[in-house]
């Protein structure tokens, strides 16, 4: 059957190819140094990240690592990396938030990657309930004064996005969404199209169907998009302008959806997940910016 072809292929956790060739996902040959080569990988296996664990709503053993900042703080950074992706991916990120905010570091395996357990992959859906237990975890260690900004990139920035229509406590100040897709249904309908030049219509259905039985959630369940109309948090939303993987319009769609604060910078000639490489000073000073204006 079709609908459980594409059930395994993009949801089922196991290895995963069908990617490797994918044009929309070609970055300059400067991005790609950066992400095999970049000094952040160095800084993360140097650094001395604490191993944390939390057992999700549905008994899977989740893992997270914590690194406390070289003066005493009480902001932290809570990341959430991309699809297939692991937790150690958000250094290429974190090594700024450390570095030049002082801010302490958390970033996680999302359920189905990395050493987390799971035998599927949430789309940012199941995951932003881990998200809020994680939330809470680092309160309880740092304390009811810490403050606490959500960072997230592809699937990861639609996690924190789906986060952040939860009722979520005070010390979370910001949502940052790097390449955010508006919800799992469209951006498959999306790359079904792309990739394959099929219509939606009816393996998407059917494979939401498969979803809903497998792994407890439907494909019209995990919407980022329906979540920021409920948002109170002021959001930022970064996107390439030249992303074909998940496209500029996503990410166009959920600012104008927004109903809290929000702010939306777009890197023209950027591909997906590019702009922190391509660029830097850009990004970096419309981040600092933005949480210049939001963390306390």
């Amino acid at each position: 059957m079709a609908s459980n072809f594409f059930y395994n292929l993009a949801i089922k956790r196991e290895v995963k190819t069908y990617l490797q060739d994918n044009e929309d996902l070609v970055v300059s040959a400067e991005t790609m140094d950066v992400f095999l080569t970049g000094s952040w990988r160095s800084w993360f296996s140097q650094s001395d990240f604490k191993p944390m664990e939390i057992e999700s709503f549905d008994g899977l053993s989740l893992r997270g690592y914590y690194l406390e900042a070289e003066e005493p703080t009480n902001k932290t950074v809570v990341f959430a990396h991309g699809y297939l992706g692991k937790a150690r991916d958000m250094a290429l990120y974190g090594q700024y938030y450390y570095e030049d905010l002082g801010y302490n570091i958390f970033t996680a395996d999302l359920r189905g990657h990395g050493e987390s357990e799971g035998e599927y992959i949430g789309f940012g859906w199941h995951d932003r309930l881990d998200y809020l237990d994680w939330i809470d975890e680092i309160i309880a260690m740092q304390g009811p004064d810490t403050e606490i900004i959500l960072h997230g990139l592809s699937m990861g920035g639609s996690t924190v996005l789906m986060t952040s229509g939860e009722e979520l406590p005070s010390n979370v100040k910001a949502v940052v969404a790097d390449s955010p897709f508006s919800s799992t249904y469209d951006l498959f309908d999306y790359q079904m199209e792309q990739m394959f030049n099929l219509p939606d219509f009816p393996l998407l259905p059917i494979t939401s169907k498969i979803t809903e039985m497998r792994a407890n959630y439907s494909l019209y369940d995990a919407s980022a998009l329906n979540q920021v109309e409920h948002a109170e948090l002021p959001i930022l939303y970064l996107h390439g302008g030249k992303d074909t993987f998940v496209p500029t319009s996503m990410a166009q769609e959920l600012y104008e959806n927004t109903h809290s604060e929000t702010e939306i910078h777009i890197f023209d000639e950027a591909s997906h997940g590019e702009a922190i490489v391509m660029y830097e000073e850009e990004y970096l000073d419309t981040l600092y910016t933005f949480i210049e204006k939001h963390m306390d």
